[in-house]
């Protein structure tokens, strides 16, 4: 039965204070105003003020007044889940917005927030790769199954359209290789409006909206929408790990406007920041967030995050706080982009635990190490090339500087969800052609080539670039 437990005593924007006349409800607890059906209020905290609370507005033009009653709903927040969603835009709240009906039975949702926690021995320590065929992350930054990934970037650097090509390639690659089909779910957080509707036009060109869930919270919602939209992406990749028995993807775009949400709330709730200005709670939030994304008995959740970079900017708090829950780190240069090398990875600032004798086999290992070691090399000799120009290096620099062209010229590549805009088909080569191809580089097969006619190839095997 709904009972009136109180009433709004301060309203903070997006964050209201309720004064309580009875027992006080749980934290993740849903309330609603008493005059408005649709209302929906998060308890979150409690306030300074005795027998009083803050909670999160999560429903738009939700007129609020002081003194207000407020009603204990008795429930937490529910998502859904299930067939419903596969193939649909949804926000928060299980709302279709992609134009089209979404009909759901009362089994089909699930609680954003779980009481039990997961219990060690059910965690899987990730061990085998991933191929995305995509070459510069199959051999600096391989992909573990079941691991997390952080594609690092500012702004306007190609994240978004990596991590749709990462969906397109592993997505249909797993559905032909397994009988247990690979799902997606996208979480979109604080994407505008523009983005989103691209977003999902991609997505279906792509052909691989049919195995994914979007999950929309748009940079002009209340923070409280896009704060908690994050977890409601996790919480369905996990109903789909752990009752549906999916190989699940979870791609999140973008991890620092979730962070910046809760850097909004907190600061409505005047609660002391940290030194950099970032909200105090921002560890334990980014904690609970991938705390969720791990593999199990049941299934492997393999994460894959865009995180955006301010100011280009790896020291902020915001990325800094992420690093420790990731495998594998890809980092993109916006020096490397204005050069026209896409994607624009820095090869030298990106890393992988997979990259290990036992989980990239000896000669993976050893051919990164040689390439990473070359292109530190070359890094030294390209400042003399600033100064002098290559026609003025030694035959060893010069050998150096070749190699490294080729190499990193190589690495660059056409995608395949980008084929309509750049009228280039997309290529796919797998890890152990990329890495024959570069044993090949490395040797000097290729010191005579202009590092030019390897801009956006496939396999070497299969060119024709060394004909006249």
């Amino acid at each position: 039965m709904s009972v009136v437990i109180g009433y709004i005593s301060a309203v903070h924007n997006e964050v209201v204070e309720i004064e309580c006349t009875g027992d006080l409800p749980a934290i993740h607890d849903v309330l609603r105003l008493q005059g408005d059906v649709h209302s929906r209020l998060e308890v979150y905290m409690s306030s300074p003020t005795p027998n009083s609370f803050y909670c999160l507005v999560l429903r738009e033009n939700v007129p609020l007044r002081r003194g207000e009653a407020v009603i204990y709903t008795h429930q937490r927040l529910h998502i859904p889940t299930g067939k419903a969603v596969i193939g649909r835009a949804i926000n928060l709240f299980g709302e279709a917005l992609d134009g089209k009906p979404l009909p759901l039975s009362s089994e089909d949702h699930i609680p954003l927030f779980k009481h039990k926690k997961r219990a060690l021995e059910e965690i899987v320590v990730p061990q085998e790769i991933i191929e995305t065929g995509i070459k510069v992350i199959d051999f600096f930054a391989p992909v573990l199954r079941g691991g997390k990934v952080g594609l690092f970037g500012g702004a306007g650097l190609g994240k978004t359209v990596l991590l749709t090509e990462l969906i397109h390639n592993i997505v249909i690659q797993s559905n032909q290789e397994s009988h247990k089909k690979t799902m997606s779910v996208f979480t979109a957080v604080g994407e505008r409006s523009r983005e989103a509707q691209e977003l999902l036009a991609t997505l279906q060109e792509a052909g691989v909206m049919k195995d994914t869930v979007l999950m929309v919270a748009q940079m002009g919602e209340k923070p409280a929408l896009r704060f908690r939209t994050a977890l409601a992406g996790a919480a369905i990749a996990e109903s789909f790990r752990d009752d549906f028995g999916k190989e699940v993807l979870f791609f999140m775009d973008n991890v620092y406007r979730y962070n910046q949400a809760g850097y909004e709330l907190s600061t409505l709730m005047n609660t002391i920041p940290s030194e950099d200005g970032y909200q105090s709670t921002l560890p334990s939030e980014i904690a609970d967030l991938h705390e969720r994304l791990t593999s199990t008995t049941k299934g492997n959740i393999t994460a894959i995050e865009a995180i955006y970079m301010p100011s280009d900017d790896a020291s902020d708090l915001s990325v800094q706080s992420t690093f420790p829950y990731l495998n594998t780190i890809v980092v993109l240069s916006r020096e490397i982009y204005q050069q026209g090398r896409l994607p624009a990875v820095d090869i030298l600032q990106s890393m992988s635990s997979a990259l290990t004798p036992e989980f990239a086999g000896e000669e993976h290992y050893q051919a990164n190490l040689e390439s990473k070691a070359l292109l530190e090399e070359a890094a030294k000799v390209e400042r003399l090339v600033a100064l002098v120009g290559a026609s003025e290096l030694t035959p060893e620099n010069k050998e150096v500087y070749t190699r490294s062209m080729l190499l990193k010229n190589y690495m660059t590549q056409n995608f395949s969800v980008v084929a309509l805009q750049t009228g280039k088909e997309g290529t796919h080569t797998t890890r152990l052609e990329t890495v024959k191809d570069v044993r090949r580089i490395l040797s000097g097969e290729f010191d005579e080539v202009d590092p030019d006619k390897f801009l956006r190839l496939g396999n070497l095997g299969t060119t024709d670039f060394l004909q006249p």
